[in-house]
């Protein structure tokens, strides 16, 4: 009988991130942060090493020529035992751009080249530039990654690092789908707000009161509203193509908020259909219902919420032309970040 084969142990991501100055080291580092790297800014070399043997979370570490008592035959000799360690996988990525750029970009700054600080060795960013490529050039020969980052823009630069360095299983975009009352006001935390007060409103049907928009009857009700298909394709259609718009950008939580009158039956539904929706797409969708929570709080009570203003009218439509009347939050101009959808 064949013993059992002992598991693998895991084996800690390490990137160790250089090159030259103001060619975007610091981007990489804060990328490689948001993917959830523990970062280190230039740690002496000895203190680098046992930083990697301590844990096992993905690290990332910037090393360059601010490094305490740098010396490029040091820092080679660094990356070798770190490399012939099995428990860590190093990546050395190089950041460097055109002569120009990097001038430039000390310009708009302001700010003194580490290697023209003044004094024997001069002031002049060109020289600096010029030291500081000789000092490196062993550790841009010795790096699995190098970018020029003359050309490239900020959220290019992110997905080349995501692409290469995101942990297996990271999740990407988190969206948060919030179901709200109008009354109540807008959340705060909405990055697009939707406003479902056109189909008409279950509130004002007896056996539809009481439930919300997770029931299947309030469901049948809102979705046999003549406006609803049209509706519904035309938000589809508008918030699918935005999700890899953001992603390319960089932006790691999404909310959509979605408000009626009273956060209980329309906006309830429609949140709960666009999860499942975004979902059955692929994407990492939770929702939440800010005012059934509020009545959940307040133990169900029927005066917890304020009721809706034109209880004569089942579509809910307001004043003439569909729109609302104004709340106070309107008046206020509140709903500044307000998107229609008609």
């Amino acid at each position: 009988m064949t013993g059992a084969v002992p598991a693998r142990p895991p084996i800690r991501p390490v990137v160790l991130v250089t090159g030259l100055s103001g060619a975007g080291k610091a981007s990489i580092l804060r990328v490689l942060e948001d993917l959830g790297f523990e970062t280190v800014d230039n740690p002496p070399l000895k203190v680098l090493e046992e930083l990697v043997e301590d844990g096992m979370d993905p690290i990332a570490a910037g090393i360059d020529t601010r490094t305490r008592g740098f010396v490029p035959a040091q820092a080679l000799a660094t990356l070798d035992r770190l490399r012939a360690n099995p428990a860590v996988c190093v990546s050395l990525v190089y950041a460097t751009a055109e002569d120009a750029v990097l001038l430039r970009r000390f310009t708009e700054t302001r700010r003194r080249h580490p290697l023209a600080p003044g004094g024997s060795l001069g002031n002049r960013v060109i020289d600096g530039i010029e030291r500081e490529k000789d000092l490196l050039s062993p550790l841009q020969d010795a790096a699995d990654l190098v970018i020029d980052t003359s050309e490239l823009p900020l959220p290019t630069l992110r997905t080349m690092i995501e692409a290469r360095f995101r942990p297996e299983g990271m999740p990407g975009l988190a969206i948060q789908l919030v179901s709200f009352a109008f009354p109540r006001g807008l959340p705060r935390e909405a990055d697009l707000v939707f406003d479902v007060r056109f189909l008409r409103n279950p509130h004002y049907v007896p056996g539809l009161q009481p439930q919300t928009g997770r029931d299947a009857a309030v469901a049948d009700y809102v979705e046999t509203d003549p406006g609803f298909r049209g509706f519904w394709a035309r938000l589809t259609g508008f918030v699918d193509p935005l999700l890899p718009r953001y992603v390319a950008e960089g932006k790691k939580y999404l909310t959509i908020a979605l408000g009626c009158t009273g956060g209980k039956h329309r906006s309830v539904l429609v949140a709960e259909r666009l999860a499942a929706h975004l979902r059955d797409a692929g994407w990492r969708a939770e929702v939440s219902h800010r005012e059934l929570a509020r009545r959940a709080l307040a133990g169900d009570d029927p005066a917890a919420l304020p009721a809706p203003r034109n209880p004569a009218a089942a579509a809910d439509p307001g004043p003439a032309g569909g729109e609302s009347a104004p709340t106070p939050l309107d008046r206020a101009g509140g709903r500044e970040a307000l998107t229609r959808i008609p």
